[in-house]
């Protein structure tokens, strides 16, 4: 079973290369984050056409969350318990979508992406992320064989080779001390991050900005991670990083991040 997660930064704009990629790569449930488009929106026949079947929530032009599958999609979840609104005044986001696919619990996460040192939103994101830690601390305790896949654009660089340089960055978030935190709180309640070891770094990214020429200089940022719960850690055999779906025209600012799971 492949499972991958994949920031497609509107999806509107980039379907036929999502549906493209998902021939290509023989992927069985992909969840994308920032689709930018309201549930109405959303091109769904172009997928069900390959035969996925379809999860979405979006509230705006902003944010969005999906899952796709064709190994099923049952239990479709909206945001998971306790998740915390934002705005003024407060209102939930489209952030988090749970469904079961081919009996593993996927999550796809969009986390908040903080701003800037001293900005409300990185107070936001910081309770998004120990919302989400209790959450799933729930869940392992409720079952601990559950087969749980948190995948998403995290917003975090949790080690300094996760980032081209750690001097530019030295200032912003993505690297601070209180995110590197909340996501090893997230490896402390019993989730491995299950890409790393098959896709070491240095200089290994999943994000490039669109500007400064950031992608042919290699100046990037390892942002989107798969956090697996130990019964889904037992199944992985090789992960990758698509750093090809990167290049040409009309391409995401994100890579997608694959995973391989030994099948049952």
């Amino acid at each position: 079973m492949r499972i991958a997660t994949w920031n497609v930064n509107s999806i509107r704009s980039r379907v036929d290369r999502v549906a493209a990629w998902l021939e290509r790569s023989d992927c069985d449930v992909l969840a994308i984050q920032e689709t930018k488009a309201k549930d109405a929106q959303f091109p769904m026949d172009q997928l069900t056409a390959l035969g996925y079947e379809v999860a979405h929530h979006g509230l705006s032009q902003w944010n969005g969350v999906a899952i796709i599958s064709r190994v099923g999609l049952a239990d479709v979840e909206v945001g998971f318990p306790g998740m915390p609104p934002y705005g003024d005044p407060l209102a939930p986001e489209a952030r988090a979508i749970g469904a079961t696919c081919g009996g593993v619990r996927v999550w796809s996460l969009y986390v908040p992406n903080g701003r800037a040192l001293g900005d409300p939103h990185l107070a936001y994101k910081l309770d998004w992320l120990e919302r989400l830690r209790v959450a799933a601390g729930g869940w392992l305790s409720a079952d601990p064989s559950a087969q749980i896949a948190m995948m998403g654009d995290w917003n975090i660089a949790p080690q300094d080779e996760d980032v081209w340089d750690m001097a530019v960055f030295a200032d912003s978030t993505h690297v601070s001390p209180p995110e590197r935190a909340a996501f090893q709180a997230m490896v402390d309640a019993g989730y491995t991050e299950v890409t790393r070891a098959y896709t070491p770094g240095p200089g290994v990214y999943t994000y490039w900005d669109y500007t400064q020429l950031s992608f042919p200089k290699r100046h990037g940022m390892r942002i989107d991670f798969v956090l697996g719960s130990p019964a889904l850690n037992s199944r992985v055999e090789g992960a990758s990083i698509d750093r090809e779906e990167r290049k040409g025209k009309g391409a995401s600012d994100h890579a997608p991040v694959i995973v391989d799971l030994v099948d049952l």
